[in-house]
């Protein structure tokens, strides 16, 4: 029988190693599996590759990872904000290295992973200091850049809902990036507000299939 389902979010995370490479969803707040971040915090991984829209907002969730000195560097579109105290505080004393992507680009790019792309050509960023050392092409009289896809050993997700084979139904905006980077992770763990039954999600209304996810799990903070 499968069933993906875990019992804790401390369980789900378990098994990420130093140094691996992690996509984390969410749009800012929205969307962000912060019950999976504390876990992850807590269970003391380091040296971690984390792609996201942005670098953490506020205390909690990823900035929270960031603050905890388990970042060494951050592939995202969105690195400052008004409350992105903690990754700047990093940045500036050289502790945090960043890779900036417009987001246009880092979706496309995280697309490509999942769709098993060896590449893609992208106009976005032709011209300016973000294509310096990037192949470049004249296509149909237009100039486009070369950009690799980003694969992920680990993707931490959150979603509305899930059944025990892994398929994932979203809430509204906290979809955002989720979708495609259960594709172009390794290990695809979901943090879900509720565990249904199998055929209680119509199938016509699955976002993510099963087969991009290999753990479900309903964090505490959520049951209660």
């Amino acid at each position: 029988m499968i069933d993906k389902s875990v019992a804790s979010a401390q369980a789900a995370v378990a098994d990420i190693q130093d140094g691996a490479t992690v996509m984390i969803g969410g749009f800012g707040t929205a969307g962000m599996p912060d019950p999976l971040i504390d876990a992850l915090i807590a269970q003391g991984a380091g040296d971690l590759t984390i792609i996201n829209n942005n670098a953490g907002n506020g205390e909690t969730g990823l900035a929270a990872l960031i603050k905890a000195d388990r970042v060494r560097k951050i592939i995202c579109s969105f690195p400052r904000q008004t409350d992105s105290h903690h990754f700047d505080a990093a940045y500036r004393a050289g502790q945090i290295e960043l890779e900036l992507v417009p987001q246009g680009n880092l979706a496309a790019r995280i697309q490509a992973a999942g769709a098993g792309l060896g590449a893609i050509f992208t106009p976005t960023g032709y011209g300016t200091l973000l294509a310096e050392g990037k192949e470049t092409r004249l296509i149909d009289g237009r100039h486009y850049v070369l950009e690799y896809p980003i694969h992920a050993d680990f993707a931490l997700i959150k979603a509305h809902a899930g059944d025990r084979w892994g398929n994932l139904v979203y809430r509204k905006t906290a979809r955002n990036f989720g979708p495609i980077m259960a594709m172009a992770a390794r290990t695809t763990i979901a943090q879900v507000s509720r565990i249904v039954g199998l055929g209680e999600i119509d199938p016509e209304a699955v976002v993510t299939p099963g087969i991009f996810v290999q753990r479900v799990v309903l964090p505490q903070s959520a049951a209660a």
